[in-house]
């Protein structure tokens, strides 16, 4: 059983399977799949850098996971944007899914992130989602026309 942590766009954090990293990339909805693992090489991150508009929103809850099992300081760990999906590997390279001793662990790491530490990711957070709502609304607008041409009835 290949259960991995399917991180949406929208905040919700669901348990699925995955098999292989063309079911992930199916999970994500995006091509130019991208992995970062984790500093004790147990977890792996796995999202696209080029989501769609209405997914250009941090990750919160992903982010957070990623800062909590990595080296990377709230300062530096990379914000994930769109759908992420957390999964492990084997001694092989490929693909498996995490077992009940991961998934508590990941708790555990999440919880043991500082205060601090949590204050500095989400004012980062908070500014880069900012930042993207205003690019967004000095996109410029293109009317865009729903009429069908018609054909004559015969």
């Amino acid at each position: 059983m290949n259960t991995v942590l399917y991180f949406s766009a929208t905040g919700t954090v669901y348990e699925t399977r995955a098999y292989t990293e063309a079911d992930i990339d199916q999970l994500v909805h995006d091509q130019g799949l991208h992995c970062l693992t984790s500093a004790d090489r147990q977890f792996d991150f796995w999202f696209s850098p080029t989501t769609h508009r209405c997914q250009r929103r941090t990750n919160h809850k992903a982010t957070e996971l990623l800062l909590a099992t990595t080296t990377f300081t709230a300062k530096t760990v990379p914000l994930l944007h769109g759908c992420v999906v957390v999964a492990t590997h084997d001694e092989d390279g490929s693909l498996d899914g995490l077992s009940w001793h991961q998934l508590d662990l990941l708790v555990r790491k999440r919880r043991a992130l500082t205060k601090r530490d949590e204050r500095a990711l989400d004012k980062r957070m908070m500014r880069a989602d900012r930042r993207e709502q205003r690019n967004l609304s000095n996109l410029p607008t293109a009317p865009v026309s729903c009429a069908r041409a018609r054909s004559a009835a015969h």
